[in-house]
């Protein structure tokens, strides 16, 4: 079974890429986030012909988040509970035996900013969600963008990306590792990888073909589900197609 995580940076414009790229890989579960659309623009009935079921919840121009699943979800969940927020950053939903939590984590702007700290506040509110989560759910997966790289092997310059950095703070990383520390597997790290792969590129300075990148788009996966990880690894393929997303997919395949 393969799930994948794609930050589509607007699904207007890359919902011909999708088309293509579902096609392409043929995925069992895929978490979709900046959808930038309205409930009522979300293209269901085109991803429906396709052979995927959609849960969505979304805004204009900014935000929003989606589960497409070869078989129907159940159980949807939208937003944090208890977390009063108008950005569409989060839903989870069962997928099989499979709780699928998919999360657009907020950027942060810079660090000391009141966008920073909002951005602690909503790592801590998802936290603690999480923790009562997989009390019910101990077979979960928790992906999506989370506008952090866990640590130096996954920025291209550690002295630039440093703990002062916006993505890469002290701060940041600490939120990322309790979360982890609930019990959730950065299934990426659970096999060996080369050096230097990432999930976003900024459009400016040629920085996918200089391989200037983060790797900010995590798949983590709980106890119950880390002996049945066979593979992690990041798509960059779809980012050297015209008029790309600023992201690649990331995604885990767990053996049946």
């Amino acid at each position: 079974m393969k799930i994948y995580s794609w930050n589509v940076n607007s699904l207007n414009v890359r919902m011909p890429h999708l088309e293509t790229w579902l096609g392409l890989r043929v995925p069992d579960v895929v978490a979709l986030q900046e959808t930038k659309l309205e409930d009522h623009r979300f293209p269901d009935t085109a991803l429906s012909a396709l052979g995927y079921r959609s849960v969505f919840v979304g805004q204009k121009t900014y935000n929003g988040v989606a589960i497409l699943s070869r078989e129907p979800a159940r159980e949807v969940q939208i937003g944090v509970p208890g977390l009063e927020d108008e950005q569409r950053r989060v839903i989870a939903a069962t997928v099989g035996e499979l709780r699928i939590v998919n999360l657009y984590v907020v950027n942060g702007q810079d660090v000391g900013t009141d966008k920073y700290a909002y951005k602690l506040r909503w790592l801590d509110a998802v936290h603690a969600w999480i923790a009562q989560e997989l009390q019910r759910y101990p077979q979960m997966i928790v992906l999506g963008d989370f506008n952090i790289a866990p640590d130096a092997r996954d920025v291209y310059d550690p002295a630039v990306w440093n703990e002062d950095h916006i993505l890469t703070s002290t701060a940041e990383r600490e939120a990322l590792q309790r979360l982890q520390a609930l019990g959730l597997h950065d299934a990426y790290r659970l096999h060996p990888q080369a050096e230097g792969e990432f999930s976003w590129w900024d459009y400016r300075q040629a920085a996918f073909r200089r391989n200037l990148g983060l790797r900010i788009d995590l798949t983590l996966i709980s106890d119950a589900l880390r002996a049945r990880c066979t593979a992690a690894g990041i798509d960059r393929e779809p980012r050297t197609w015209d008029r790309p997303s600023d992201h690649a997919p990331a995604w885990v395949e767990l053996a049946d």
